[in-house]
């Protein structure tokens, strides 16, 4: 169990990943406040918020749930965990979660999170941070993991091993998370967001889970095609992805359950917004910014484009 002297949380966006972090904290005896809004918010206040996985199933009871930042004040630590069409408002949010030492974690998709919230809130206040956890809310209240494992991987942008850093990594570890405390965090943030791009593009536009898309040699020829265009776009950026970061995305989603899917395709069944300006739509415009072909990110994005603001 966390001791008194141990540091606070702020959940920024409580949904499948937040939620689902932010309940093995409290579990682990952390003090954390989950901001959330709408039926989600009404049901965790009202019956507590379930976690269900593939080895565990608990629920925290009472929980610290609000959709107000200023009644929670200065934490140690903030998870952001907003889609990333909220990443500006609910940084702006966050001014009321930051004392002087706050660190600020962006668990989000895309690679544009960190130089928003550092322009807003001061880089000093701005960790690196990926989740390796495939979390999704079920229905309000309950969120359910569905990969076998839970991996944290964060690390100061400066590459730097901070106290704060160190203090993040036991903490993670207290709660029965993997913490992985990389030095190059960024290089971390562009691996994931090579695979998320591939897996969102590919998950939504043949509306099948993983196991189809992976199986079938021209969708998983497809799916590499898309990769390779993000490896392309990073190298021209001097982040040094490579074939070997492909080929290990690659078995990452062999070992995914072949009914998973990731949130973005979720979010297409239910009518919701999509990331999609932030996944393969940032791809193309980086592309189109340095030069570089994305032939099969822009057919992604036209397929999409009329479902962006989401359907009735």
């Amino acid at each position: 169990m966390a001791e008194s002297n141990s540091p606070t949380f702020a959940i920024m966006g409580s949904g499948g990943m937040g939620g689902y972090i932010g309940a093995k904290l409290t579990q682990a005896g952390y003090k954390v406040s989950f901001i959330a809004r709408g039926a989600h918010l009404e049901a965790m206040k009202n019956n507590g918020l379930k976690i269900e996985g593939p080895d565990e199933t608990f629920v925290i009871d009472p929980i610290r749930a609000t959709n107000d930042p200023r009644e929670i004040g200065p934490v140690d630590f903030v998870i952001f965990c907003v889609k990333l069409w909220d990443t500006e408002a609910a940084g702006e949010q966050c001014r009321d979660l930051v004392g002087p030492d706050t660190a600020v974690l962006s668990m989000q998709n895309g690679v544009d999170p960190e130089p928003i919230l550092s322009r807003i809130l001061g880089c000093e206040h701005v960790m690196g941070a990926v989740s390796e956890i495939g979390a999704n809310i079920i229905e309000p209240g309950f969120v359910r993991r569905f990969t076998s494992f839970a991996i944290i991987r964060f690390g100061e942008l400066d590459q730097s091993r901070s106290a704060r850093s160190i203090q993040f990594s036991e903490a993670i570890t207290a709660a029965e998370l993997e913490a992985d405390h990389v030095d190059s965090i960024n290089l971390t943030i562009w691996d994931k967001f090579l695979w998320l791009v591939g897996a969102s593009a590919l998950n939504c536009v043949t509306r099948q889970p993983f196991g189809p898309v992976r199986e079938d040699p021209d969708t998983r020829a497809l799916l590499r095609q898309i990769m390779q265009e993000v490896m392309a776009v990073a190298n021209a950026k001097d982040i040094p992805l490579t074939n070997k970061n492909i080929e290990a995305r690659l078995d990452y989603i062999d070992s995914l359950p072949g009914q998973a899917k990731v949130s973005m395709a979720v979010d297409l069944e239910r009518g919701n917004q999509l990331e999609l300006p932030w996944l393969s739509g940032a791809v193309a415009r980086m592309g189109q910014e340095l030069s570089i072909p994305t032939p099969a990110n822009n057919v992604i994005c036209a397929a999409l484009k009329h479902y962006v603001m989401g359907s009735v």
